[in-house]
């Protein structure tokens, strides 16, 4: 058996994958995120439970996700009710991180029926509730994506690009 070439190395050699960090102000610490997570006051805690929009309504709005709403209708998508039809948003908890829908309940041992808390992240947002504040939201989110994708050359080829690379 030969050594293998100086190039091939193990994963011994280096302890840590090298990754960048983006923002030098927010810690990669999991001890630190985890408490940053749980300890967030309400108005961070809103942002956090945002959950996707449907395909027609991203196409609609051109939005991907929004946080949830009180009378939002939904549908859940993963995790042990996801084959249960959907249902209108009944109680945002914040301090729990769940959210309770109007026809996602289970029965206790003394017969009483209680909501099943259920994560924003495991369902999907089928109809708004549109206020003004909203509407504004959805507009500023919009405009922000357009305007990004102009500035990143979301549309990486150019119809002038294409033609070029048949000329060859």
């Amino acid at each position: 058996l030969e050594p293998l070439p100086s190039f091939f190395h193990t994963s011994s050699d280096f302890p840590h994958p090298a990754t960048m960090k983006f923002n030098t102000a927010v810690s990669g610490s999991r001890r630190k995120c985890r408490k940053a997570h749980f300890s967030a006051p309400s108005n961070v805690r809103r942002k956090i439970m945002s959950a996707a929009l449907s395909k027609d309504l991203r196409q609609k709005y051109g939005v991907k996700s929004l946080p949830i709403h009180k009378d939002d209708e939904v549908q859940i998508v993963r995790g042990k009710f996801a084959k249960e039809q959907g249902g209108k948003v009944t109680t945002v908890y914040r301090r729990r991180y769940c959210i309770h829908i109007d026809r996602i309940v289970k029965e206790k041992a003394n017969g009483a029926q209680v909501p099943v808390p259920i994560h924003p992240s495991n369902i999907q947002i089928t109809k708004l509730k549109l206020d003004k504040d909203r509407k504004k939201l959805l507009d500023r989110k919009k405009a922000g994506r357009s305007a990004g994708d102009k500035e990143k050359g979301k549309g990486k080829f150019s119809e002038k690009d294409v033609a070029m690379a048949d000329v060859d």
